[in-house]
């Protein structure tokens, strides 16, 4: 909330301040930064405002793009898996391909009825959408209507998250429930009502041989929860937690999951049997973490307007 990003190395050299100047475009003086997001390979660095703007930034903090068509806060910002498409999502209810390397507009889509709260590819050229309108689109690139349109939340949809293969789609709502859906068909394929409160965030484990795929979804009612998606199953209820749950990652292996939680409590957890194997006490309610490529360091963002790194290589067993 102090319209910066910032740009963290681990070894000690200073940090590097991403500045949110006003933008000539902006209905609002607040500069806030809503999210942030890398391409594939590291190499760029984009950031939404409050202002209407996307950013587009190097490794090294110089300022590559300003993206300026929202006409209020940028909520949702996702590169596509080549790296040559932007997409944004808004409050004005739009959602916006980019083209980086031009900085222009590639298509625009005016699909929802109310803000625009999350967005993720499928691909290069198609990507899903959720709203408070309730409704989640799927759109392609030079169509202008959506390919295909979900139903079925009775509120605000919070996330929505191709699993690897996108082949599966899952969302996210006040409504208590997740869902996973297939463009199969236009009704969900399953409905995870075993939450008792809104369902903040969710993840897909990464795509492993050696492990099975899993959907992990966060709650406001201080529990995560493993599914097992092909059949909708519920395989593990973790409750360490006594606050609302922001946010869950699971390790680069699929072996372990970290969630983080207002009650200031970093927790990993064994995806096997559910166990708790560390948990680490912040200094304020944690809204993000992230595990490193390694799977052997995790980040953490606090309500304090800290970060921290947390080196599992130093921690001990959870008894």
């Amino acid at each position: 909330s102090d319209s910066t990003a910032r740009l963290w190395k681990l070894d000690g050299s200073p940090v590097i301040v991403l500045p949110h100047e006003s933008n000539i475009n902006s209905i609002d003086s607040n500069r806030d930064v809503t999210t942030v997001c890398w391409n594939g390979d590291g190499s760029l660095l984009a950031t939404g405002s409050y202002d209407g703007a996307a950013r587009i930034w190097d490794k090294n903090g110089r300022l590559q793009k300003t993206l300026n068509k929202h006409q209020g806060p940028v909520f949702a910002l996702k590169w596509n898996k080549k790296g040559n498409y932007l997409l944004s999502g808004g409050v004005d209810k739009t959602t916006i391909v980019w083209d980086v390397q031009l900085g222009e507009v590639k298509q625009h889509f005016a699909l929802h009825n109310d803000p625009v709260i999350d967005v993720d590819w499928q691909g290069n050229n198609c990507f899903a959408s959720c709203s408070t309108d309730k409704n989640i689109q799927v759109c392609k690139l030079g169509s202008e209507k959506p390919i295909q349109t979900f139903t079925g939340h009775q509120s605000v949809v919070n996330v929505v998250k191709w699993d690897p293969s996108c082949n599966l789609l899952a969302s996210c709502s006040d409504d208590h429930t997740a869902k996973i859906w297939s463009m199969k068909q236009s009704h969900c394929i399953h409905d995870l009502s075993e939450h008792s409160a809104d369902i903040y965030t969710i993840q897909w484990s990464a795509a492993n041989s050696t492990t099975p795929l899993l959907l992990a979804t966060a709650s406001h009612d201080t529990t995560v929860r493993l599914w097992e998606p092909e059949r909708g199953l519920c395989l593990q209820t973790l409750r360490k937690h006594e606050d609302p749950v922001y946010s869950v990652a699971f390790s680069p292996d699929g072996k372990l999951l970290a969630s983080g939680s207002f009650d200031t409590y970093l927790c990993i957890w064994s995806v096997q049997d559910g166990s708790l194997l560390h948990h680490y006490k912040g200094t304020s309610g944690i809204f993000e973490v992230c595990w490193n490529e390694a799977g052997n360091k995790l980040a953490a963002s606090f309500q304090d307007s800290s970060v921290c790194v947390v080196d599992l290589r130093n921690l001990s067993s959870v008894s």
